[in-house]
């Protein structure tokens, strides 16, 4: 099989979705900067739907042989961060993404068209 970035993306994407995450975005960050090609954005509605779908997300990458380079935030479920290299995932607790609001920090990135 041939692993696109493209096709690491649509995995999370379908693996967030799958736990019924809320709010998902995925941000196009090249050109804008070299931490990712993709920031993948989404919350949950409380601490064990955060870490069911952070547990989905890795589950779904292991399966695609990618290998997840860092977890933060698990053990309060508030803010998980998923680091897949070029595609890093932020699965917020809903108050928690209110209040950091990353989508505007990275405001210049454009909205990954997801349909």
């Amino acid at each position: 099989m041939n692993l696109t970035i493209e096709k690491i993306l649509d995995t999370v994407v379908d693996a967030a979705l799958d736990k019924k995450a809320h709010d998902l975005i995925a941000l196009d960050l090249r050109g804008v900067s070299l931490v990712a090609d993709y920031f993948v954005v989404c919350s949950g509605n409380s601490d064990t739907q955060v870490l069911a779908i952070s547990t989905e997300i890795r589950k779904q990458a292991d399966k695609l042989g990618v290998k997840v380079r860092g977890v933060e935030g698990e053990n309060t479920a508030r803010w998980v961060l998923i680091d897949l290299g070029d595609v890093v995932v932020h699965v917020f607790h809903r108050e928690e993404r209110e209040y950091y609001n990353i989508e505007k920090i990275w405001s210049d990135a454009k909205v990954v068209d997801l349909v």
